[in-house]
């Protein structure tokens, strides 16, 4: 069968990875093409465009690409109908997988969507528009199924596929004597973190900082973090985690990656004025670490926007370091955040039920694949 999948950024490209490897695994005549990284193009992905070249966030990054965005989507689209493929699987990256969803259903390509856009977090009514254009809905939260039951659209939990990520690096034991710095993966995320991440290392000079850089950007990016007590590893977040002891985490993905390796951290939020405005009228939730989210509480520290300086950090991160009674608490909600998020298999799940769905349709949809 053909596979068309679209990933924006880095932590789709390694969910769209993982869901290729066992995509593979089930069907040796796949032929799967998509936008991505390099972790889709290891998986055996033929590549069209980076996610470097597609990333755009906040309102507006958004309105100063509006014309490349534009030349990006008919590019797929073209793309889509040249390679004909059986379905084609968006993973999250919603500002721009939407509509290729609405294109794609009104060409009669059968849709899924592998990891839903937040619309329990904000502008809930595009549920309107993934009830109508995609066919198989994908969730890796389990607070999304009733999300969705709400509009009576069937969904399919087949738990988070970072599980599957982690487990084999997990396993491996070093010393943890390290703070981890995790900026983000795009320009704009590290250009807002960067001079505050390197103040803190500067005020905790007796302690030993590894930041997680990404190669595919412009290395003097990270020009800011060139200070003694911080080591650069590039392209490998889970060797960051693995050696550290706290982490200083901007908010996304990261955040449950550090979870998962047993990392106390702090959660990030900073972005311009103008953007930030806008999300504070429009984001529904309490929290926005996936940690918080899934354990429904505030289980690790958030700072947004003003709050998020160089004296509220310094003194969680003091909390982080000497508070044991505050590191206990944090290690025993993971543990009850693993058990949530719905143990390991994740990426075998979502490729069995995209298989049989092409195969068989919606009539087929819960059996055989657990």
């Amino acid at each position: 069968m053909r596979y068309y999948i679209i990933a924006g950024e880095a932590s789709g490209d390694l969910h769209a990875s993982n869901f290729v490897k066992a995509l593979t695994h089930l069907d040796n005549d796949a032929e799967i093409r998509g936008w991505g990284g390099e972790r889709m193009q290891q998986a055996g992905v033929k590549l069209v465009h980076h996610y470097r070249e597609t990333a755009f966030m906040g309102l507006w990054e958004v309105i100063k690409n509006i014309r490349k965005i534009s030349s990006l989507l008919a590019e797929c689209k073209k793309d889509v109908l040249k390679f004909k493929p059986d379905i084609v699987v968006l993973v999250d990256y919603p500002g721009f997988n939407l509509r290729i969803a609405q294109w794609a259903k009104k060409n009669n390509f059968k849709t899924c969507y592998y990891i839903s856009p937040k619309l329990w977090a904000w502008n809930e009514k595009r549920v309107h528009t993934i009830i109508k254009c995609v066919d198989l809905m994908l969730c890796i939260f389990p607070f999304e199924v009733d999300f969705y039951k709400k509009y009576n659209y069937e969904v399919k939990f087949v738990g988070h596929p970072l599980i599957d990520a982690l487990s084999e690096t997990n396993s491996l034991k070093v010393s943890k004597d390290k703070i981890a710095l995790l900026p983000g993966s795009r320009k704009q995320e590290i250009e807002s973190m960067a001079p505050l991440f390197a103040l803190i290392a500067e005020k905790y000079y007796s302690e030993k900082f590894v930041l997680a850089g990404i190669s595919s950007l412009e290395k003097k990016m990270y020009s800011k973090f060139n200070r003694k007590n911080i080591e650069i590893i590039w392209d490998d977040t889970h060797a960051v985690l693995k050696q550290s002891k706290a982490a200083i985490v901007n908010s996304g993905t990261a955040t449950l990656e550090a979870a998962l390796f047993n990392v106390p951290q702090m959660v990030c939020y900073k972005t311009s004025k103008l953007t930030y405005a806008i999300a504070k009228r429009l984001v529904k939730v309490k929290w926005i670490s996936p940690v918080n989210l899934v354990l429904n509480r505030e289980a690790v520290k958030e700072f947004i926007q003003d709050d998020c300086n160089s004296g509220t950090l310094e003194s969680e991160l003091k909390s982080l370091l000497n508070n044991e009674v505050h590191r206990t608490n944090i290690l025993n909600d993971y543990a009850e955040l693993k058990m949530l998020l719905g143990g390991k298999g994740a990426s075998m799940k979502a490729a069995k039920a995209v298989i049989n769905f092409v195969e068989y349709g919606n009539q087929k949809l819960n059996s055989n694949i657990e």
